[in-house]
């Protein structure tokens, strides 16, 4: 299931850091996706000792092919989140050189929020926290990036196309 060229799909979270809990138990519900070279996820907890932090996530968000917003109120309240890593994902989703997915986390009032525009996950955008079995919700996720990722191993010229 692996590209063409045999190389994963970038995967890039974009969470505030009140939400690790639940990036990590996503992160968990991909490792088949991993195992299998469809993707390889990155985060800003794996930025080294020494690196310029700012640098690193900038080039990571401006080379991942598939960016997840993982939306919570403090995603929302983030302005780091909000206003630079969900700004520049928009934009790279418009020109057609990443796909970006909201991930609905935990309840919070997103209905004019700029990424509303795209389908999101799990099913129905119902908040993880709102389902009655969170590993659940988190195969849910797993199961739409998976058809994601196959779909950008098809088109990766139209990553956002259906």
């Amino acid at each position: 299931m692996t590209s063409p060229n045999n190389q994963a799909i970038s995967l890039f979270y974009s969470y505030s850091h009140q939400d690790e809990t639940y990036r990590q138990l996503l992160e968990k519900h991909l490792t088949l996706l991993q195992r299998q070279g469809v993707i390889a996820t990155w985060h800003d907890r794996l930025i080294e000792a020494g690196t310029v932090w700012e640098t690193a996530l900038k080039h990571h968000l401006d080379s991942a092919q598939i960016i997840l917003l993982l939306i919570s109120p403090d995603f929302i309240a983030s302005d780091y989140c909000y206003d630079i890593e969900m700004k520049r994902a928009l934009e790279r989703h418009a020109a057609g050189t990443a796909q970006v997915i909201p991930v609905a986390l935990r309840p919070v009032d997103h209905q004019a929020a700029p990424f509303m525009q795209l389908q999101g996950l799990p099913s129905g955008f119902k908040p993880v926290t709102e389902w009655d079995n969170l590993d659940r919700a988190f195969a849910d996720i797993a199961s739409g990036i998976r058809q994601a990722a196959s779909r950008f191993h098809h088109h990766p010229a139209v990553p956002h196309r259906p």
